[in-house]
């Protein structure tokens, strides 16, 4: 019987809401991998709107579960209808939404607070021993809920990956364990069944991507 998958969204859009060729690509490997799929996401106002073609924030407001519906075909729940006991797994896509909308850490960096129902559904997941999957930038939500946790956000000291210095240093500081791992790869933390990979952390092209969110997608179920 194919594993039970929860996918949590952030919007729709790189620069506020779950970066969509993430969410693409975790749902075609979860297909491939004979999973059951359900989407959900915070019922909540967007921290802001970004004018995609601009890349400048401008005047208006949105709603995370009506953008993130756009990338659920309609398909979509509120998170606090999110019971543990019904999913094997839970997977979140990056984007800036998942740091701007899921957490404040686009803002606040590591003092940054988590959205209440992201935080319990971490927090559920992780007690009921069920695996967690986190890419791009997601994965700082583990690192603030769950303290001494593994996770990566891709090479340090690399030009092609000009975010994750700074990025790991504020995940070391938060008493976390930061694993160096290529867009390719995915990072195991056996104790939490934390399974993260960096994807467009890194400057790489899209297949690449596609495949390092493969892999931790099949790390995923393997766990589940």
């Amino acid at each position: 019987m194919g594993k039970r998958v929860a996918v949590v969204l952030a919007g729709c859009g790189v620069f506020d809401g779950s970066e969509i060729h993430e969410a693409s690509a975790v749902l075609v490997h979860l297909s491939r991998g004979g999973a059951s799929v359900k989407m959900f996401a915070p019922n909540i106002d967007q921290m802001h709107v970004v004018d995609h073609l601009k890349g400048a924030p401008c005047d208006e407001k949105r709603n995370v579960l009506v953008e993130s519906a756009r990338l659920a075909r309609g398909e979509i729940q509120e998170l606090s209808k999110l019971s543990v006991k019904d999913y094997d797994a839970v997977i979140f896509p990056g984007g800036f939404g998942a740091a701007k909308n899921l957490c404040s850490w686009a803002v606040q960096g590591k003092d940054c607070s988590v959205n209440d129902e992201v935080k319990a559904t971490l927090q559920a997941f992780h007690s009921e021993g069920k695996p967690i999957g986190l890419c791009c930038i997601s994965p700082v939500l583990a690192a603030k809920v769950f303290p001494g946790c593994e996770v990566t956000v891709g090479l340090e000291k690399d030009d092609k990956y000009p975010n994750t210095t700074k990025t790991a240093e504020a995940i070391t500081q938060l008493g976390c364990k930061h694993a160096s791992k290529s867009v390719s790869e995915s990072h195991v933390d056996e104790k939490n069944k934390l399974v993260t990979t960096c994807a467009f952390m890194c400057n790489a092209p899209l297949h690449e991507v596609f495949d390092g969110i493969g892999a931790m997608v099949l790390d995923v179920l393997k766990l589940a």
